[in-house]
């Protein structure tokens, strides 16, 4: 891992910023375990975990994180009263493995989240201590004043408007234009389409999407879950992911896979709730407003036999 200082702006390069695919051991005790991190991941989880031994990191990271857009080395020194050197060097130290950037304003150096490593470190400390599997069916605890019903045709005009504002916000999709009726109604599952309403006012939708055509990936689907402008923490996508998962595994769907922004974080703690994994980081993956994306490409696999 390494750092390199240009022209005043700090680019960080790590390693990996993969998660390694879990291999799930032969469910005979007496078969050889299969389930055993390779050691490329068990050095690189080293590093970051090593990064982390020193508390003083910890505290300065954890206030890095909460700083929406990033914060100073001097805003940094002053809320955890200590030395600007100190907070400098640990700051480089956290750099250094990726789980800060570093970038000049004037005459300030201003730290920020990488926010790829925001679904990374978990996912790691998950696979480390073995506690991916077996995922729960979905969230339990619902949100007593939203209810969820299938879709119809009445409700398309909310639909798209919703649709809308999750593109609005930079951190939902590539896309950058709401499609057509005619193009979703194409490409979403039939039997797959849900809306959450409050009061019977359509707060949020979420659909399923073929992943292929080819009859052996049929039971493979990619999954949206929008809400709605001001009702998010609502547990609006709680309620509407709980029914969506209930649904694909009733229709025989052994496999939902979704990619999420790492900036958005609320949605990938959602979706790991439902009994999603984390498979991997995507680096650079695509294009949004002219600058590339990471993207965490998620999957969840049915309970069921299928």
């Amino acid at each position: 891992m390494n750092a390199t200082i240009d022209e005043g702006r700090y680019s960080v390069c790590m390693t990996s910023l993969q998660t390694p695919t879990v291999r799930v051991g032969d469910s005979d005790p007496g078969a050889v375990d299969s389930n055993v991190l390779e050691q490329a991941d068990a050095d690189t989880y080293a590093q970051w975990f090593a990064c982390l031994a020193e508390p003083m990191r910890v505290r300065l990271l954890h206030r890095v994180a909460s700083a929406a857009g990033g914060i100073t080395i001097g805003a940094l020194a002053e809320a955890l009263g200590i030395g600007q050197p100190t907070v400098s060097h640990h700051v480089r130290k956290l750099a250094d493995v990726g789980f800060v950037s570093l970038r000049k304003e004037g005459t300030s150096t201003v730290v920020a989240m990488n926010p790829t490593c925001c679904v990374a470190l978990p996912q790691a400390a998950d696979i480390v201590m073995g506690v991916l599997a077996p995922r729960p069916c979905c969230p339990s605890d619902l949100p007593d004043d939203v209810a969820v019903r299938v879709m119809s045709d009445d409700d398309w005009d909310a639909v798209l408007r919703i649709y809308g504002e999750g593109i609005a916000t930079r951190n939902a999709t590539f896309t950058t234009e709401v499609p057509s009726r005619e193009y979703l109604d194409a490409q979403w599952l039939p039997n797959h389409r849900w809306v959450a309403t409050i009061d019977d006012v359509v707060v949020g939708w979420a659909a399923l999407s073929s992943t292929s055509g080819r009859d052996c990936y049929r039971g493979v689907a990619e999954n949206s879950v929008y809400v709605a402008d001001g009702m998010r923490g609502r547990g609006v996508g709680k309620a509407l992911l709980r029914k969506q998962v209930m649904a694909a595994d009733a229709d025989g769907l052994w496999t939902l896979q979704t990619s999420i922004f790492p900036e958005n974080r609320a949605s990938v703690s959602l979706h790991h709730s439902a009994g999603f994994r984390t498979i991997g980081i995507r680096e650079k993956i695509a294009q949004l407003d002219g600058i590339w994306r990471d993207t965490v490409l998620l999957e969840r696999r049915t309970a069921a036999d299928s």
